[in-house]
């Protein structure tokens, strides 16, 4: 399975760019900071993730303001030319981080 969902700002938005087949398409770097337990000790955790959107979810993430949080929810992929894995968001809705 192939499922993430992450609570995070939006630290960068690129400008909407459409897909050879006319997909709207929106590149992000989030930010996740967080306390975890790991081993019996608490841990903070701070996290930059790329992520993409794809359709109307980077139609509607597109007029959102850097610097909100919110909760996304997508799976991960390698884009073919790249060597880290990418969020693929698929849906997100408000978050109190």
């Amino acid at each position: 399975m192939n499922r993430v969902a992450l609570s995070a700002r939006i630290a960068e938005a690129s400008a909407l760019r459409y897909t050879p087949a006319g997909i709207p398409a929106l590149d992000l770097r989030l930010e996740h900071e967080s306390e975890v337990l790991e081993a019996g000790q608490r841990r903070q955790v701070k996290a930059t993730v790329r992520a993409i959107a794809l359709g109307p979810v980077a139609d509607s993430i597109v007029r959102q303001p850097v610097g909100s949080p919110w909760t996304f929810q997508g799976f991960l992929a390698t884009p073919r030319n790249g060597r880290h894995p990418v969020l693929h968001i698929q849906t997100f809705e408000p978050a109190s981080i």
